[in-house]
């Protein structure tokens, strides 16, 4: 049997400082400091005899239309077993920093398209679609609040509709703060940091598990 693949979708929050080769991430060279390779250091350790490939193919700055224009080389291609995705808050902070922000009608038409789009090429691919967040945002990311909630809602129903696997990240990071300052997960609401990335890996792993192939091990 080929390696299981599992492909990481998304910004910078999946970026993360991964290398841009090709190839990077099939044995974990290059996933960056973030949760795509701390998931994948995390199943490499707890299942060592499964035949693992991971590629972490986020960019930072992107929004749900740039995953669009790369979509083929970047997701197709690779053939992924399990895509995982985390977009959405760019769709919204740019139209504040650039005009050039992606309205949520227009996010979820993109959005669709894409899993659509996946599920006739590779209808084999397992899809786990992650809450796009903010954590205890300033004053200036607070006015993106409501419509990020809005992406959130549209993640939720895109999960249901194309049987995906949610992960929760909104929920989690506002439980966390209760927990614990924002400044501890987040260094300005959007980017995580070492605590913020290994409560999101976690979060991950547990609720993604029952659809791996751990029978294998």
């Amino acid at each position: 049997m080929s390696c299981f693949k599992i492909l990481f979708q998304g910004d910078s929050i999946t970026d993360c400082g991964r290398m841009r080769e090709d190839t990077a991430g099939c044995c974990l060279e290059g996933m960056g400091a973030g949760y795509p390779g701390l998931i994948a250091g995390r199943l490499k350790y707890l299942y060592p005899r499964i035949d693992w490939c991971f590629f972490n193919r986020g960019i930072s700055g992107n929004r749900i239309v740039d995953l669009y224009a790369r979509w083929k080389i970047d997701t197709l291609h690779l053939e992924p077993d399990l895509l995982s995705i985390l977009i959405g808050v760019n769709d919204s902070l740019h139209e504040g920093a650039r005009g050039n922000g992606v309205e949520p009608e227009r996010y979820e038409r993109f959005y669709r398209e894409l899993l659509s789009w996946t599920r006739r090429e590779l209808p084999s691919c397992r899809f786990v679609l992650v809450e796009p967040f903010l954590i205890e945002p300033d004053e200036e990311k607070k006015a993106y609040q409501e419509e990020i909630a809005e992406r959130g809602r549209i993640v939720r129903k895109l999960a249901d509709d194309f049987n995906a696997v949610l992960i929760p990240a909104a929920a989690l990071f506002a439980g966390a703060v209760k927990r614990a300052p924002g400044h501890l997960w987040s260094a300005d609401g959007v980017h995580l940091l070492p605590a913020g990335h290994q409560m999101l890996a976690d979060a991950w792993i547990e609720t993604v598990k029952p659809f791996l192939p751990l029978e294998q091990q």
